[in-house]
């Protein structure tokens, strides 16, 4: 978990003298109801008879089972850090955001997302923090593998860190609720959003991983599933009609041009597409 910021250790002071409570209990039920969003709380601490579990408007559990008083003090606690976590929330969460990968073997497999919570009583760990700072606080984060996302939903921007690097897409219009990843030589990744499933390849890349920050459209896009080179039997299978993930060039416009027509590219992005496909014949 986070240090504590300024403002998370002024709470803590607060909360430790109202309650007649150590810092650093009330410090270890602020990171259990951080960690349950604010609902919720696991917690074992001597102060508080031990282990136990709080639920927002439901049922608080102590170790002594009778001792009211107890109950009652966790109660009043958690709901004063679930109300103080919800006042410093930096990004409010808007549902899940949930991942999938998929073998060549057909199984499917759920990674579990991750709702961003950044709250400006907790000093974020800079190791978590790799997209670019000019974007600010993300939507949303997530991770599968070896990828991991960040969608900043009030500025139309996703950021997607691989083994090759961090990349920045336009998100267009799209409202963005998760993702899923196609394992194996020629994996992809296709997101969902309100017009239902979409390759990722379609938004526009805005940024790669180099400094400075600047947004700049960029037409090639590569394929951000990370995936080992395949051997040289494979790499022969491919002709210069096809695209990267075994469609043909004429596929691969057709698919482009409906994108456009549904607006997710724009013809100048279609027009320079196409003619670096029919450079490949």
């Amino acid at each position: 978990m986070s240090n504590l910021s300024t403002a998370g250790n002024q709470l803590v002071q607060e909360l430790s003298q109202r309650y007649g409570l150590s810092a650093d209990a009330v410090t270890h039920m602020l990171i259990a109801v951080s960690n349950g969003n604010g609902s919720m709380a696991q917690f074992g601490h001597p102060e508080f008879g031990g282990s136990g579990q709080w639920m927002s408007g439901g049922m608080t559990m102590v170790s002594d089972l009778f001792n009211n008083h107890l109950k009652n003090l966790v109660n009043n606690l958690c709901t004063d850090i679930s109300n103080a976590l919800a006042s410093h929330q930096l990004v409010a969460p808007s549902g899940s955001f949930q991942s999938q990968s998929q073998s060549g073997d057909n199984h499917q497999h759920q990674a579990s997302g991750q709702m961003g919570s950044q709250n400006s009583l907790f000093v974020p760990d800079p190791e978590s923090t790799w997209w670019p700072s000019e974007l600010g606080s993300p939507s949303a984060t997530g991770s599968q593998n070896n990828v991991k996302y960040a969608y900043f939903a009030n500025r139309s921007r996703l950021a997607v860190k691989t083994g090759g690097g961090t990349w920045v897409y336009d998100t267009l219009t799209h409202q963005i609720g998760g993702f899923s990843q196609q394992q194996g030589v020629g994996g992809s990744i296709t997101f969902s959003s309100q017009f239902g499933v979409v390759n990722l390849s379609a938004l526009p890349v805005v940024w790669k991983g180099i400094a400075p920050y600047q947004e700049s459209h960029t037409q090639s896009v590569p394929p951000l599933a990370p995936q080992q080179s395949p051997p040289p039997s494979e790499t022969a299978a491919f002709s210069p009609s096809s695209s990267p993930n075994g469609e043909s060039i004429i596929e691969t416009l057709e698919r482009l041009g409906g994108l456009m027509e549904k607006g997710y590219i724009t013809k100048d992005e279609f027009a320079a597409k196409k003619a670096e496909l029919l450079g490949r014949l």
